[in-house]
């Protein structure tokens, strides 16, 4: 009887912990992700737009704030527990297609490049900019991108992170019961391969203007 609770409270546990990761990969990361590269995007407006709109960013009221609890805290959750998943989840041919199993498989590698490329990316941006090297500014971007290796290793992160969350949306509809029947996810999948293509085209865009 004891065991049985014990194993139920284990259970109850992890599945708070895996809405708690699913909720904040769309809420507030997801969001972040989108403002992120539509910021970037500025760029292709030229040097003083993109300027302008990081700087705006750069200054918001209580950034530091926000910065702490609305995109690190989450963002460090989402991370060490996705790798958990990553790890140690199977693969469902029995409930789900061969294309979603796929997806799926596609999710966790993604999600695990994604980790080395956002700790790289906070690397050479918001990390140099706390130890004196000035803004994240066009010309920062501009010198980091300039080199080929390190545009193709953007470009595979830009489009990891907008594959990464367009999947893990139309994962979120089916977790939260918002697409339950078999022709709602259909449409969701429409839906969430317009999100990563429209996201792919801004993020990919914004990586040229910089070279």
């Amino acid at each position: 009887m004891f065991l049985r609770g014990v194993k139920f409270l284990d259970n109850n546990r992890e599945f708070l912990m895996r809405r708690l990761h699913s909720l904040l990969g769309v809420i507030p990361i997801g969001l972040f992700l989108t403002q992120h590269l539509i910021v970037n995007h500025f760029a292709t407006q030229g040097v003083e737009a993109f300027n302008q709109a990081a700087h705006f960013m750069a200054n918001l009221p209580f950034v530091i704030f926000l910065e702490i609890f609305v995109i690190y805290l989450p963002l460090m959750y989402h991370a060490f527990y996705g790798l958990y998943i990553a790890f140690t989840a199977k693969n469902n041919p029995g409930h789900y297609s061969y294309m979603r199993n796929l997806l799926f498989v596609a999710q966790r590698y993604t999600g695990v490049f994604l980790v080395v490329f956002i700790a790289w990316h906070i690397f050479e941006t918001r990390f140099q900019v706390a130890i004196g090297a000035g803004e994240a500014d066009f010309n920062m971007m501009e010198n980091i991108l300039s080199n080929p290796l390190m545009f193709a290793f953007y470009v595979v992160g830009v489009l990891s992170a907008t594959f990464h969350f367009a999947n893990g949306l139309w994962s979120f509809l089916v977790t939260w019961g918002v697409t339950v029947s078999a022709k709602a996810q259909r449409y969701s999948t429409y839906f969430t391969l317009l999100v990563f293509i429209v996201l792919s085209i801004i993020g990919i865009r914004a990586l040229f203007a910089f070279i």
